[in-house]
């Protein structure tokens, strides 16, 4: 069974950083794209960040030039180093793979989510 552990979230002040992390595991052959929503109260998830396989990057626009997204493939792990941290960025984070190739077949999954706190 494939499963998404999350880690890393927390309180911070402003302008403070956080690093998050997401590790896959499970009899994986292969994964697609790897990436980070964020659902705060009352709001919609929306994508924060995404990398594919292949390095490909994007990112929200609210949090470009302060969010870094990485992959290591060999772990099946993805990260999300958060800088600059503003109330705003308060939320659940949320990690997903999606083009997931295991025994079970072919699936996106989301991990459980961390809550990050930014105080103003």
């Amino acid at each position: 069974q494939v499963q998404l552990v999350e880690s890393g979230g927390g309180l911070v002040q402003a302008g403070g950083s956080l690093r998050l992390s997401c590790a896959a595991s499970g009899r994986i052959f292969s994964i697609n794209s790897m990436g980070w929503y964020r659902q705060a109260p009352g709001a919609q998830r929306e994508l924060v960040a995404v990398i594919t396989s292949g390095g490909e990057i994007n990112y929200a626009d609210s949090v470009k030039g302060r969010f870094t997204i990485s992959r290591d493939n060999a772990k099946k792990a993805v990260y999300l180093q958060m800088n600059s941290l503003k109330p705003e960025d308060t939320a659940v984070y949320y990690c997903n793979a999606d083009g997931v190739v295991s025994t079970a077949g072919k699936y996106d999954y989301w991990g459980q989510g961390t809550q990050v706190t930014v105080s103003s």
